[in-house]
């Protein structure tokens, strides 16, 4: 776990990746550190000091997944806080998630992603243990896809 995430000072920004095969299933990752290791979620981590928005999304998706991606459109800006037992901020993220296109690269397990899955949206709600607010974020990003 990098510096600083653990009982921050302040939120932490990070973006998100909703990334969808031609057959509209997606892309998630089973997280391989902590918080939350071993749950399901989008592609995504933590914004660097001097890169844009879009710039990070498609950092983080490079080093988790293997794929190279374009950011097309923002979905959505979730807030995750998790506290501790005495009800202290443990962590606190504000996410950008953003519909990434494909445009390069070979699906695999990288960085802090232990595996990867493309998900049928009929098989979302069997996806255990996935990551709380999640599965709201992927049906606007479907809700998109469509308009």
């Amino acid at each position: 776990m990098k510096p600083g995430r653990q009982y921050p000072d302040r939120p932490v920004l990070g973006v998100g990746a909703l990334i969808f095969d031609p057959e509209r299933k997606i892309l998630l990752i089973r997280r391989g550190r902590q918080p939350l290791q071993g749950w399901w979620s989008l592609p995504g981590g933590m914004l660097e000091t001097g890169e844009t928005l879009r710039e990070g999304v498609s950092r983080e998706v490079l080093e988790e997944t293997g794929l190279i991606v374009e950011p097309s459109r923002m979905v959505t800006v979730f807030e995750r806080i998790m506290r501790d037992s005495a009800g202290t901020a443990e962590y606190h993220y504000v996410l950008v998630d953003y519909i990434c296109e494909v445009r390069g690269g070979a699906p695999m397990a990288g960085d802090d992603c232990a595996e990867l899955s493309w998900v049928a949206r009929d098989a979302l709600r069997s996806v255990e243990p996935l990551t709380e607010g999640t599965l709201g974020v992927i049906e606007m990003a479907y809700g998109m896809l469509s308009e």
